[in-house]
């Protein structure tokens, strides 16, 4: 018999189709051996260069499981780090921009509503003027955390570049996302960052949010675009007290 006329090619076939079962074994049996059981295939019936046939491709295939396992495993964790903030514990700004395009197409079909806040921190620079990138890197970690901490596990959130950050509430509406945005920036006013040594100053950051409801834009870029308008107008809109901090947080123009 012909290996290429071997029914176990069928079964192979048919394995490779339905997604390889878990290999059975016992500690009497090679890997190789109980592959070949599991496709009913006994190399024993067969003369002996088959024989050894079936085995070398019963190990060749074993190999083969073994590396694909081990490329998908890179794969993820590659994707994984493609998909990261260089800095942060969030997605990249292309990530956040996939996601959102995702949620914006679900919310399409579902009815789902959306709602987008753009996070601009207040006072940061002064952190990097005054205290090095380091204390601006250690910064934006603790601003990160922070939000983190305190939006849900469906909620997305991505880091936009720089000292801005985007959290896409999902099953929210505006007024929701409303609240949740005065929440992260009273939070994030409640941040003092200081700097090294005794007696060193400490800058007090804030926080600007535009907050967007979803009404069918067009693409996540536009989404975005709107939120970052939005943000903008409540930046314009601070009013510096008389001890330097930010009075009204948030605010939100009519409109957003």
């Amino acid at each position: 018999m012909r290996f290429s006329d071997s029914p176990m090619l069928e079964r192979m076939e048919k394995l490779s189709e339905n997604g390889w079962p878990d290999v059975p074994g016992r500690s009497d049996k090679s890997p190789e051996d109980a592959l070949l059981e599991a496709l009913n295939v006994n190399p024993e019936s067969h003369d002996r260069a088959s024989a050894a046939a079936f085995r070398a491709l019963a190990e060749e295939v074993i190999w083969l499981r073994q590396e694909e396992a081990r490329l998908r495993r890179e794969l993820t964790a590659s994707q994984e780090m493609a998909d990261r903030d260089a800095l942060c514990p969030v997605f990249n700004r292309r990530a956040f921009e996939r996601e959102l395009n995702r949620e914006m197409a679900r919310a399409a079909r579902h009815g789902v509503s959306l709602c987008l806040v753009y996070l601009d921190l207040d006072r940061f620079k002064a952190v990097n003027d005054g205290f090095g990138h380091a204390a601006g890197d250690a910064a934006l970690k603790r601003v990160c955390d922070m939000v983190l901490s305190h939006v849900r596990q469906t909620d997305i959130v991505g880091r936009l570049g720089g000292d801005e950050f985007a959290i896409l509430l999902v099953h929210a509406n505006l007024d929701d996302a409303r609240r949740k945005a005065r929440d992260l920036a009273e939070r994030v006013g409640r941040l003092r960052i200081s700097g090294i040594g005794p007696g060193g100053q400490s800058v007090q950051l804030g926080a600007s949010c535009g907050v967007i409801a979803w009404a069918g834009q067009g693409s996540a870029e536009q989404f975005i675009a709107e939120a970052d308008e939005a943000m903008f107008r409540v930046k314009a809109s601070h009013r510096p007290s008389d001890n330097g901090r930010t009075q009204n947080l948030t605010r939100f123009s009519p409109d957003s």
